[in-house]
């Protein structure tokens, strides 16, 4: 270990110790102690064997990136790991501690998944339903299988379609695509871990149930996934990346919709 964190860990350590600040609100706990509330960004730098509030939601805002780790409020070699994945994937240092700058940027992601007070909520529509066109454009496949993202979509939707393009028409296997990304065939959610993995928006491969849980509830603008204990699809753009129906279309990407009824409706964090 470099001198450099020893030393950010041990300073770490005296802020843990110590009272927190005005406004901090206290709570008793089991050993007669006493801890306090903290937000995300109250300690700085969080490192490794710390514990409290704001380590609970850098675990819930790492999980609404597409990094899932246990929100246990202890930060533990998983969220270790974890957070060094997401700073890798955000062009950050790797270093797993949170400074001011990962700690807004954290702070952001869990702005972006909490609805404002204002924002009505839509009522569930009924099932069987077809699955809904994103309010951006509309992609198109081409005579290769190949989806051609809308101009103007943002870079990250378009290295989704990129990456889920490279898998387009290779055959299913069950299992496929989870022992590692790269594989010789894909089932469904292997297929979908494989294409939101091009976007840096997953850093491991998910199955259907875990998909049901990965970025925020609700379809997307741009990229919505379906997802239930048996399969797993999603629409980027108005287009189904489906291994079902791919046998007939010849690839995974298709124009018709599907009914989702009996899955779970989620979306990556802003898309």
């Amino acid at each position: 270990m470099s001198p450099a964190r020893v030393l950010a860990i041990l300073a770490a350590m005296m802020v843990t110790l110590s009272f927190a600040g005005p406004g901090a609100s206290a709570r008793s706990t089991g050993g007669g102690g006493v801890a306090y509330q903290r937000a995300l960004g109250d300690r700085l730098p969080l490192t490794p064997g710390m514990s409290g509030d704001d380590v609970a939601s850098l675990q819930h805002a790492l999980t609404l990136a597409g990094f899932a780790v246990a929100i246990d409020g202890h930060f533990g070699s998983a969220t270790e790991q974890a957070l060094e994945a997401w700073e890798a994937a955000s062009g950050r240092p790797v270093d797993g501690i949170v400074d001011a700058d990962d700690a807004a940027a954290l702070v952001g992601v869990l702005q972006m998944a909490t609805p404002m007070p204002s924002t009505p909520v839509p009522a569930p529509l009924p099932s069987p339903q077809p699955t809904p066109a994103p309010t951006g454009a509309l992609a198109t496949i081409n005579l290769a299988g190949h989806a051609v993202a809308a101009a103007g979509s943002p870079v990250r939707v378009q290295r989704i379609v990129a990456a889920a393009n490279h898998i387009a028409t290779l055959p299913y296997r069950f299992g496929g695509g989870h022992g590692r990304f790269t594989d010789t065939a894909y089932d469904c959610s292997g297929s979908v871990s494989y294409a939101l993995h091009g976007a840096n928006l997953l850093h491991t491969t998910l199955d259907s149930t875990g998909l049901e849980h990965f970025g925020a509830a609700g379809p997307g603008r741009w990229v919505t996934i379906y997802a239930n204990a048996g399969h797993t699809f999603m629409v980027v753009e108005g287009l189904r990346f489906d291994t079902s129906g791919a046998t007939q279309a010849g690839t995974r990407w298709q124009t018709d919709a599907r009914s989702s009824k009996g899955y779970v409706v989620r979306h990556p964090v802003g898309f």
